[in-house]
Formats: structure tokens, sequence, C-alpha cells
């Protein structure tokens, strides 16, 4: 599993992470203290407090475009 620590700036951000994190074949959540949630849904992500840094856990090597994603929104 590998993990990425990421900050999202706004619902917009949200949802091109969310669409990103959609064309995965593998599993992505999005964690903030105990709290898990599944990185393709959009409201679970925008439930989460985007003004905080977020761990991304993913169980699979990132794709190139993937990992395009995390770099942008990275710490």
């Amino acid at each position: 599993m590998s993990e990425r620590k990421i900050r999202l700036n706004g619902a917009r951000d949200a949802e091109l992470f969310v669409q990103a994190a959609e064309r995965c074949s593998y599993d992505v959540d999005v964690c903030y203290n105990r709290v898990v949630i599944d990185a393709k849904s959009l409201m679970g992500v925008l439930s989460m407090d985007l003004r905080k840094v977020l761990t991304v856990r993913y169980h699979h090597d990132a794709d190139r475009e993937f990992d395009k994603v995390l770099e942008k929104y990275a710490v």
C-alpha cells in the first residue's frame, strides 16, 4: 500500500481528484485521523475538512496519470 499527503483547495479540486480516482482500477482511500473515505465518492470527499492535510492510500502502484494528480495536490 502506498500513501501520499495532499491538500484540496475547495470543491473544484475535490471534484477533479475524485474523477482521477474513479479512473483507477484499484482502491483509493482518503484518510484524516480515524476517518477513512472512498476517494471515488465525491460526497465522501466533500464531507471531509478540506482545510486539513489528507492522506491518500492506494492499494496498487499508481499509474502515471493518477500520480500526476497526486503531485498536483501534494503537500
